[in-house]
């Protein structure tokens, strides 16, 4: 059995395909995308559609870039958690203003 360092190593792990495809939300906002871009395509001439798609495109690669980033934002956190858990520091009380 591979280690979580081994499986990701080797693509056996792949977090972002796991994000959130198994909500059912996730689902039928997926169909509602899906119908609009349809109606869409019916609706406009072929190169409005595809400026359309383009645009869309953009959205995806951005949002990609944006979940990489959360990502290692959570796993840095979660890591800095581990290091203070493990080692018995303990951050600093925040003080109340009064």
């Amino acid at each position: 059995m591979q280690n979580v360092l081994e499986s990701l190593y080797y693509g056996d792990l792949v977090p972002h395909e796991q994000s959130a495809s198994h909500s059912p939300e996730y689902r039928l906002l997926n169909e509602q995308i899906t119908k609009s871009l349809n109606h869409w395509k019916k609706k406009l001439a072929e190169e409005d559609f595809n400026e359309l798609e383009a645009l869309t495109d953009l959205y995806y690669q951005v949002q990609e870039i944006d979940m990489a980033s959360s990502f290692t934002t959570g796993f840095k956190l979660g890591a800095t958690l581990m290091i203070e858990v493990l080692s018995g520091m303990s951050p600093p009380v925040p003080q109340q203003d009064t």
